[in-house]
C-alpha cells in the first residue's frame, strides 16, 4: 500500500466570495495518485481550467477552492482580497518556523 503524502497548503474557498472567503493554512493530505486533496474530511479535486477563480472543487459540494503551497512572505491571498488567513494549531508552530522562517506573532493562529 502506498504510504500518504502530507504538506502544509494555503485553502481558501473562492464559490461566491469575491476574493473575500474563509483561509487558512493547514495540512492537507495527497492520495496515491496525487489527483485527490483531503482536508477536514472534505476531498478536492483538480479542477483542470474548468473553474473561474479556483484551482481545486469540492467533490461533494462543487465549490471552488483556490489550494497552493503557502508563501514564504504571507501573501498567500489574491492581491484583490482580504481578510485574516487562519492557521490550524496542529501546524502553527512548523509554519513559523520552516515555511516563514521567523518567529510567530503573538497570535500565531492567524497571519
Amino acid at each position: 500500500m502506498a504510504r500518504s503524502t502530507t504538506r502544509i497548503m494555503y485553502i481558501e474557498l473562492k464559490s461566491g466570495q469575491q476574493d473575500k472567503g474563509p483561509a487558512r493554512i493547514g495540512r492537507v493530505t495527497f492520495s496515491a495518485s496525487g489527483k485527490t486533496l483531503y482536508y477536514r474530511e472534505r476531498s478536492f479535486q483538480s479542477s483542470k481550467g474548468r473553474g473561474c477563480g479556483g484551482n481545486y472543487f469540492d467533490v461533494e459540494t462543487d465549490e471552488e477552492y483556490w489550494i497552493s503551497g503557502p508563501k514564504k512572505n504571507g501573501q498567500d491571498r489574491h492581491w484583490a482580497g482580504s481578510g485574516a488567513v487562519e492557521i490550524d494549531e496542529d501546524v502553527a508552530d512548523e509554519y513559523w518556523s520552516e515555511i516563514r522562517q521567523c518567529v510567530p506573532p503573538k497570535d500565531r493562529l492567524v497571519t
